[in-house]
């Protein structure tokens, strides 16, 4: 089932009943298709909700003031609307950065957490700085010369030459955005809090998944998070950079849906 609640396009799918429902939240500047191959797979036993942040893919744009604050309060407004007391978040980069802060600002509406590719650090001042000459090139050059540049820092050398399928579906889906929501979400992200220390508060079961050669979010800042979570485990996914769900879907799904059915035998969820 597709819908939309006040301009946040999702999908719901999965048999009820089976578990807390698992909301996937994609990462920038992509949309929620890119969990395709792991919707595909968890759908077949857990409800799963899927759903394109704001200013990405069928979203609304909106005014472009966006904040991760707008995008926690989108996820609790998707969540409540779609009457989920309590879910497995699974976020990928951006994704996590919105899954952290909701776990720090509403615990009790997790059950379990998957962060993916992500950190809970803040920007650096030198990043800041580099997505303000972003948005200046986006507005000056447009989208399809950042799509191009944004896509060979995300992929593996071996994807970009031998998996076109990959790099034409993340392509498009960057392509299908529009400026003013590249922008307000790379101020977004550069405004971003720290979430380092609320992590050892966070009492869900968590899984750290991060690809091999990810320069974006490297396994040292998975590595970081691990010793700072009370529960968690950290598997590093071979042959893939910063979009490991894609790149090893085979190996990313073995560990996702082991942490899954792991946690619901035990009744975590």
């Amino acid at each position: 089932m597709e819908g939309a609640v006040n301009g946040i396009a999702f999908e719901d799918s999965g048999p009820r009943g089976g578990g807390a429902p698992v909301v996937f939240i994609h990462g920038f500047p992509f949309d929620r298709t890119m969990w395709e191959p792991q919707l595909r797979e968890v759908s077949k036993d857990r409800r799963v909700i899927a759903y394109d942040v704001r200013g990405h893919g069928r979203s609304q744009a909106g005014d472009g003031q966006y904040s991760i604050e707008l995008f926690v309060d989108d996820l609790v407004m998707l969540l409540d609307h779609s009457k989920v007391e309590r879910a497995v978040l699974c976020g990928l980069s951006m994704g996590g950065y919105i899954a952290l802060r909701a776990a720090e600002r509403q615990p009790e509406r997790l059950s379990g957490l998957v962060l993916c590719d992500t950190k809970s650090g803040p920007d650096t001042d030198e990043a800041r700085i580099k997505r303000a000459a972003t948005i200046a090139a986006v507005k000056k050059y447009g989208v399809p010369k950042f799509a191009n540049e944004f896509i060979k820092a995300v992929l593996t050398e071996e994807t970009l030459r031998t998996k076109p399928a990959i790099t034409g579906a993340l392509l498009n889906s960057i392509l299908a955005n529009s400026p003013l929501g590249i922008s307000g979400t790379l101020l977004a992200l550069a405004a971003r809090t720290d979430t380092t220390a609320a992590l050892a508060k966070i009492s869900v079961p968590t899984l750290i998944l991060v690809g091999e050669q990810d320069k974006i979010t490297p396994p040292a800042a998975s590595e970081a998070m691990l010793k700072a979570l009370p529960e968690a485990a950290l598997h590093v996914i071979p042959d893939a950079a910063h979009m490991s769900n894609l790149e090893n879907p085979a190996v990313f799904n073995e560990r996702l849906l082991a942490f899954l059915i792991r946690e619901k035998a035990a009744g975590a969820f």
